[in-house]
């Protein structure tokens, strides 16, 4: 006697009804773990209430993405060899979305956001990745292992265990029912919306703490959406408001301060002259010295913790940037801002994205054009983060990186340390100097990172254990003085511009859209004939490039909209564009204006003690102005409008 259609129905779909419930009852507990871990950040029962709906919604979605092949596989394999593979199916989608919560506490504790692009791109270099995880992050690695291994398993034996088969395949009548009622259903909740546009995280973004938005995620489909973003890189015309081209143009040009007589190319539309506040007597080098992760918290002349006497002592030296802001949270991007002067996008940074390997505007360039020795001098592996590709492509000459050192004191994770990296530039300076050659050089440091290694026994650590972020921190910073104390004894001193700079801090949280005050990072210029001065204007690493060339007296043709603060008055109310996720904030004066995706562009108070956005009233003006910046890169990216001096300066 043949089942009735219900029973064979309910026998049919169990495995995809228990995958439901059971992913469901996963990323619902993991959810609430989360929230209770950040208890501090939900002001009330509303915000968990919105938090725990919107994130049931999501759930939803992911879930249901997942389901739509395993109902395929309904009618597209024989009775006989369905219900294996489909339980494979399910119970990997359940293991994997075990794995991506398993990692995510660690990831919010480094990041203060669930695992995003960051957490893909870091793939692409286990080296690293591996040796920072079993050196600081063993729990987080051996757990994560686990149940990566031991989740899928478990929702196999539980989908063998409970949904078993009686031994009659169903019908194929049975079988189209359920496509047909199913498929349906499956494909509405993917969309999770009967709106014009399918769900995405900004339709769930509803505080102005980002951690928050990212609770009504799940990891999984985090890094999805990361996943897709990447494969059709984000343009910010996407993703923000429109302005017209023109205007954009317009008020990127207006926003630099310059005459419209300097703007010199038709094709270009920020490609204009500038000319240097000072004139320099002959050549002179430029060193960029970009100290990994170090945030203005840290710095104990800029009211931070005491980890930088070096760094401290040099500032009485030269011209310290007080308020000076990253544009982002990663080295690429600190990167991009310092050689390139390109404002931030809610892209990859430049340095990875495939159009710009080539023909695209640094500082080697331009100084390559006049016949300096262009370097990248590393301790790690030049091809990590896309950066020798990048560098080549684009002006610089050599790339030093960890194959270049002949036995080096120590090495670690990320390769040879500070002290190592600092005298391999000192004897790089040595020779070009004695060679007569003038040259810029960016030295990028890496031992302020995770696991913090370093040569222990180089320094008094400041607390116990030895590998920890305070002491990598004194470690990096001993190495840094180091470094000038060979440089002011050495020929090439007198003839040199330094820079030393953060590519951004350590960890950027908060419970704002964009949290500020983590985005302050220390800014020092030293050489013969700086004026020792404390500077409390606010300027962007943005601006760090028009200065120095400024400051070296070099009359140049270039694409960079940043400011030349040596033209800026005393009175300058000061500018910062700041990248936190897709999110950017464009900080002027006494207002931050904020631009969201699918969101209005809306205008703050920034209050400096606080550092807290209020909302205030809108300032149709400068949220042009903002806007036009944060779809400027974008633009200038996909037109290719930031070229090289070879290839622009006529």
């Amino acid at each position: 006697m043949s089942r009735s259609l219900p029973v064979a129905v309910e026998r049919l779909i169990r495995p995809l009804w228990l995958f439901l419930f059971g992913g469901l009852l996963l990323t619902t507990g993991s959810r609430l773990g989360l929230m209770l871990w950040q208890a501090g950040r939900i002001d009330d029962a509303s915000t968990a209430l919105t938090v725990l709906g919107f994130g049931v919604r999501i759930d939803l979605v992911m879930l249901c993405y997942w389901l739509i092949p395993a109902v395929l596989l309904l009618l597209a394999l024989p009775c006989r060899y369905r219900r294996a593979p489909m339980h494979l199916w399910l119970a990997a989608g359940w293991g994997l979305l075990a794995f991506m919560e398993a990692v995510t506490p660690g990831f919010i504790a480094q990041y203060d956001l669930r695992p995003n692009r960051l957490f893909v791109e870091y793939l692409q270099y286990p080296q690293e990745v591996f040796g920072m995880l079993l050196g600081g992050f063993q729990l987080e690695l051996a757990c994560g292992l686990l149940v990566l291994l031991a989740a899928p398993c478990v929702a196999y034996v539980t989908l063998r265990q409970f949904a078993r088969s009686d031994g009659k395949p169903a019908a194929l009548g049975v079988r189209l029912v359920v496509i047909v009622v199913l498929l349906p259903l499956l494909v509405l909740g993917a969309r999770g919306t009967l709106r014009h546009r399918p769900i995405n995280p900004g339709f769930t973004a509803f505080s102005s703490d980002a951690l928050l938005n990212d609770l009504t995620l799940n990891s999984l489909y985090s890094v999805a959406w990361a996943v897709r973003a990447m494969g059709s890189e984000i343009d910010a015309s996407r993703l923000y408001p429109q302005l017209p081209d023109a205007v954009v143009f317009a008020e990127v040009r207006k926003a630099t301060g310059l005459p419209e007589t300097q703007f010199l190319s038709p094709r270009y539309p920020t490609w204009h002259e500038q000319k240097p506040s000072v004139a320099a007597p002959r050549l002179r080098n430029l060193v960029i010295v970009l100290e990994e992760s170090l945030g203005a918290q840290y710095v104990g002349t800029l009211g931070g913790d005491t980890l930088t006497p070096s760094f401290d002592a040099l500032a009485e030296t030269g011209w310290l940037l007080e308020e000076l802001y990253a544009t982002g949270t990663r080295s690429v991007r600190g990167i991009e801002a310092v050689v390139t002067g390109f404002v931030p996008t809610p892209a990859r940074s430049v340095v990875k994205l495939p159009r710009s390997q080539q023909d695209f505007f640094t500082l080697a360039s331009l100084f390559g054009t006049r016949g300096y020795d262009t370097s990248f001098i590393y301790g790690g592996e030049g091809h990590f983060d896309n950066m020798a590709s990048f560098f080549l492509g684009n002006g610089f000459q050599r790339v030093v990186d960890r194959r270049h050192y002949e036995n080096p004191e120590f090495m670690g994770s990320w390769g040879v340390s500070d002290g190592d990296l600092m005298r391999k530039a000192h004897d790089e300076f040595t020779r070009l100097h004695a060679e007569g050659k003038p040259f810029f050089s960016l030295v990028f440091s890496s031992s302020n990172h995770t696991p913090y290694d370093y040569p222990t026994d180089a320094i008094t650590p400041v607390e116990l254990p030895a590998n920890t972020k305070r002491n990598a921190i004194r470690y990096a910073d001993h190495a840094l003085g180091e470094f000038f104390a060979l440089a002011r004894d050495s020929g090439y001193w007198d003839d040199t511009l330094f820079l030393i700079v953060a590519d951004h801090d350590d960890r950027v949280f908060g419970r704002q859209l964009v949290p500020i005050e983590h985005f302050r990072i220390p800014g020092l210029i030293i050489g013969k004939g700086i004026v020792p001065r404390r500077d409390p204007r606010v300027v962007s690493q943005i601006d760090l490039p028009p200065t120095l060339l400024s400051l070296l007296g070099i009359a140049s043709q270039h694409p960079m909209v940043g400011h030349d603060i040596t033209m800026l008055p005393d009175a300058y109310e000061g500018r910062a564009i700041m990248q936190y996720g897709a999110n950017q904030a464009y900080w002027r004066g006494q207002e931050v204006v904020v631009t969201q995706p699918e969101r209005p562009v809306t205008t703050y108070h920034f209050d400096r003690e606080s550092f807290s956005l209020t909302p205030a009233p809108a300032n149709p003006d400068l949220e042009r102005e903002a806007l036009a910046h944060a779809l400027w890169g974008s633009l200038a990216y996909r037109r290719g409008l930031y070229p090289p001096p070879i290839n622009g300066e006529d």
